[in-house]
């Protein structure tokens, strides 16, 4: 387990990636930020049809995942997605804010197994299944 001021510095530099930051991505609660995040489907993140582009769900389901998985990885580790499955259920209207949780389903030595789903006013419009390695760092 990372220490609090080091868990900090990691999920900062989530934050501070400029795709998240151009996606206008946000924690749901900067105490908790294993709680998941959340986005405006704002124009840069629409497709041609005026609805979310699925490469940005795909995207920021990567990240929440990341964010769960996080509290868990000691200061030596850093995790890296070699696998993500994502069903789009429905189409997500512009401007409707689409809140992303991620949850740590096993956690091994090597391997991590996660699963997120993207909801827009408490209905699943999108889900995850994700697995990364687990890599020493440093």
């Amino acid at each position: 387990m990372p220490s609090d001021s080091v868990l900090a510095a990691r999920v900062q530099a989530v934050l501070d990636i400029p795709l998240h930051r151009f996606l206008g991505m946000e924690l749901r609660d900067p105490a908790e930020p294993s709680a998941g995040i959340w986005f405006p489907v704002a124009p840069a993140t629409q497709n041609q049809a005026a609805v979310l582009h699925g490469g940005v769900v795909y995207t920021l389901m990567d990240v929440a995942s990341f964010l769960a998985l996080l509290p868990s990885l000691s200061d030596a580790e850093h995790a890296v997605t070699h696998d993500l499955t994502v069903s789009l259920l429905r189409p997500v209207a512009a401007d409707a804010r689409v809140d992303i949780t991620g949850t740590v389903l096993r956690r091994g030595r090597a391997v991590a197994f996660m699963r997120a789903e993207a909801t827009v006013d408490g209905q699943v419009v999108a889900a995850a299944q994700v697995t990364k390695s687990v890599v020493r760092v440093g």
